[in-house]
């Protein structure tokens, strides 16, 4: 068994960059499918494909399969990333972005994608690339219990309370709160929090 089989990270040096690079064990499910790859140097995300065709009308989410499955080694975790390009040109977002492959798992990486605009269906062709998978060494934590944490500037402010947004205040009251809109699942509950 090789170190790499057993678990444990073995690494090389890339051809074209010379840096260090991680390997990880790809088994490719679908014999066709491209082994994902980077697509320019220095790219953090490598490109997964669908190895099915789908269209999704306004709304609608999928389960789409990739075609391969991943030996990790152990401190180390895989995360679909959505494509910011299909984002931006199609609206289509990743429901649980970003999802995570932990080095335990070996079934087949799916991509769970939805079509966000309130108007077109979106085609997706085998072989479109649907995500980026993006490899990092994850840590290990022990949770410690306390009663109190220790206090920090920015202490419990969360969810926009840096302000930044239409030039609102750093912190709002839940009479400000009142403006938001929650956006449903139908056309006019979506054009209303357009």
């Amino acid at each position: 068994m090789t170190a790499a089989e057993s678990g444990e990270p073995v690494g090389g040096t890339d051809r074209v960059s010379g840096e260090a690079t991680l390997e990880v064990l790809l088994r490719r499910l679908d014999p066709e499918v491209p082994v994902p790859a980077y697509a320019h140097p220095g790219d953090a995300g490598c490109d997964l494909v669908t190895t099915e065709s789908a269209e999704l009308e306004p709304g609608e989410r999928t389960v789409l399969p990739t075609g391969v499955s991943l030996a990790l080694p152990e401190g180390y975790a895989a995360f679909v990333h959505p494509r910011s390009g299909l984002a931006a040109r199609c609206g289509v977002a990743l429901v649980n972005a970003p999802g995570t492959v932990d080095a335990g798992y070996r079934g087949e990486i799916k991509v769970i994608v939805a079509n966000l605009d309130p108007r077109e269906p979106v085609r997706f062709e085998r072989f479109d690339r649907i995500a980026q998978l993006v490899v990092q060494r994850v840590e290990k934590v022990r949770f410690r219990e306390v009663e109190e944490l220790p206090g920090s500037v920015r202490d419990t402010g969360g969810f926009g309370s840096t302000g930044g947004h239409a030039g609102r205040g750093a912190r709002q009251t839940a009479a400000q709160q009142k403006d938001y809109v929650a956006v449903g699942a139908d056309r006019a509950s979506d054009l209303r929090g357009q």
